[in-house]
């Protein structure tokens, strides 16, 4: 894969994610699958697609002792930042969901400072002060279309989901050089899949197809083969030719595109909160993000 190829990839896992915040939400909130049992069948339908596609391409030997990476990456890829995101997401508004995952360039930063041992200046430690809060402005203040809504607690969580998605992309950094892509993929959401089930088994037993529209079945199956199974195939792929800040950088698409589909679908609208709090977090991301010019 070329690095232009990369970026196409990267513009598209924006785009999946970008529109999965609408299709996702209907979903959960007009009641067809609570948000646990929704995450067990995007689990598990992409786990299938994984391993199907993996038929098709040539075997490679795993080392034994990455078989623990593959397990600790399922835990911040798959349980953590799925089930805190979907209940989050249940919880809160598009808008909100799609800022607050802007932070993750930051978070990456900071992951960076500590493990990769990259300098931190003055104007980043200030950016990274400012998205932070930029988001608790949005998470004190903010408010949602729907009345049923926590927003305190529903932006909590994509937070935590943000967190946790940055440890994933350092994590799965470092596999990208070692295996193609496919080939961790395809056992983080097997381990994935046994830490999820338990969760959502319950709500999944509940599930009545007799109500489903055909809406219901479209935004169930996007989210689990594009915002799923493409996502996170097309993400590795774009890690194993640009640097870990790069693709999280690209994550400041996805307001921009949830929040038009959104607004035009009706399930979110702008006000001045969320105007303000979105610009305080761009202007910290950007200075965080920003390459200090170099030196003569």
């Amino acid at each position: 894969m070329s690095r232009k190829t990369a970026l196409v990839a990267l513009v598209t896992v924006q785009l999946l994610y970008g529109l999965n915040y609408t299709f996702a939400k209907t979903v959960i909130n007009d009641g067809y699958v609570g948000a646990f049992g929704f995450v067990v069948l995007r689990v598990v339908g992409a786990l299938i697609l994984f391993w199907l596609l993996s038929l098709f391409l040539p075997k490679e030997k795993i080392d034994k002792r990455d078989y623990l990476r593959f397990i600790v990456a399922a835990i911040f890829g798959v349980f953590i930042n799925m089930l805190l995101f979907l209940k989050g997401l249940e919880l809160t508004s598009p808008i909100h969901a799609s800022s607050i995952m802007t932070i993750t360039p930051v978070i990456i930063l900071i992951l960076s400072y500590f493990i990769l041992n990259e300098a931190l200046t003055k104007r980043k430690i200030f950016g990274v002060f400012l998205a932070f809060a930029g988001a608790l402005v949005l998470t004190i203040y903010g408010k949602s279309v729907r009345a049923a809504d926590n927003v305190f607690l529903g932006n909590t969580f994509i937070f935590i989901n943000a967190v946790s998605y940055s440890i994933y992309v350092i994590l799965i950094k470092q596999l990208t050089t070692k295996y193609h892509p496919l080939t961790f993929i395809k056992w983080l959401f097997l381990f994935g899949a046994f830490m999820v089930f338990p969760f959502g088994y319950e709500e999944l037993t509940e599930i009545k197809l007799n109500t489903y529209t055909n809406y219901a079945y479209f935004s169930i199956a996007f989210v689990v083969l594009g915002a799923t199974f493409g996502t996170y195939l097309l993400n590795p792929l774009a890690l194993s030719k640009l640097k870990a800040s790069t693709v999280g950088a690209f994550v400041y698409l996805q307001p921009a595109i949830a929040g038009i589909f959104a607004i035009v679908m009706g399930v979110d609208q702008m006000d001045t909160v969320k105007m303000l709090a979105m610009l305080i977090i761009f202007t910290g991301v950007f200075l965080a993000s920003k390459k200090p010019k170099a030196t003569a």
